[in-house]
């Protein structure tokens, strides 16, 4: 049988350089299939099924410092994409922590200073 997509909401990124930005994604597990070889636009994804759309930006559209673009990623997998990406932790703790706001999460900074957010609700934390 074949794959069934299920509903969801897809970024679709903003790049300066795409195979950067290919090259941090794939840190994170994030995929693109080998039989895709497209300039201007990547599809990549994860093994559990989550996707994230790359696509080449205008020049001077996507300022790295004053980037105003952001992906929050929702996964169990919290302490691990932190280890994956242990270099671009931003926040005075460099680690996960439970936030205020019930989610156990991380910030990362990303390809063209991009805000990656990665967590998961404290409550289902172990």
């Amino acid at each position: 049988m074949a794959d069934i997509p299920v509903p969801s909401v897809v970024a679709i990124l903003p790049c300066n350089d795409l195979d950067a930005a290919e090259a941090w994604w794939n840190r994170l597990g994030f995929r693109r299939p080998v039989s895709r070889d497209d300039d201007d636009y990547r599809v990549l994804s994860d093994d559990v099924g989550a996707s994230v759309h790359l696509t080449k930006t205008v020049e001077g559209w996507v300022v790295p410092g004053r980037n105003p673009f952001g992906v929050y990623i929702c996964t169990p997998r919290v302490d691990e994409l932190a280890r994956a990406a242990e270099d671009a932790v931003v926040g005075p703790s460099r680690r996960p922590e439970h936030k205020p706001w019930g989610m156990y999460e991380i910030a990362l900074n990303g390809p063209d200073d991009l805000l990656v957010r990665i967590g998961w609700p404290s409550r289902l934390k172990l």
